[in-house]
């Protein structure tokens, strides 16, 4: 089987993910290609090379925006969350804009949907920290 050509779109997202998470497609590789064939290069495509490059918003808002739609759906997405809260802070977030962005949701989502988020938020950044 012959490997499928590299599209401007993978490109597109590796070169994002680059400053956000380097590892991230190896990541994904090696926890679910074996289930899902090339589901990390598709994740990489289309997420971050037909989405997040897109030009109208900058990474930032973004992310901004993914924490808070994650945070609406609840706690289901709090691995998703967290490899995100620590995204936008590499895309340039300070952590009262993240929080922010969690505690807006209490408005959309509902108080547990934004605790959960905050929970989240507080144990990326006690990671970071050397805390947790």
């Amino acid at each position: 089987m012959t490997a499928a050509p590299t599209t401007a779109a993978l490109e597109r997202g590796r070169a994002l993910i680059k400053d956000l998470n380097p590892d991230l497609e190896s990541i994904l590789s090696e926890r679910y290609d074996a289930l899902l064939p090339d589901f990390a290069e598709s994740l990489i495509e289309w997420a971050y090379g037909r989405h997040y490059a897109r030009p109208g918003l900058d990474l930032k808002t973004r992310q901004l925006c993914t924490i808070a739609a994650l945070t609406v759906l609840g706690g289901q997405t709090g691995p998703q969350l967290k490899v995100n809260i620590e995204h936008t802070l590499a895309a340039g977030a300070a952590r009262a804009e993240i929080v922010e962005a969690i505690w807006q949701m209490a408005v959309y989502g509902g108080l547990p949907a934004a605790i959960n988020g905050l929970n989240a938020a507080q144990e990326v950044f006690d990671k970071l920290d050397g805390a947790g």
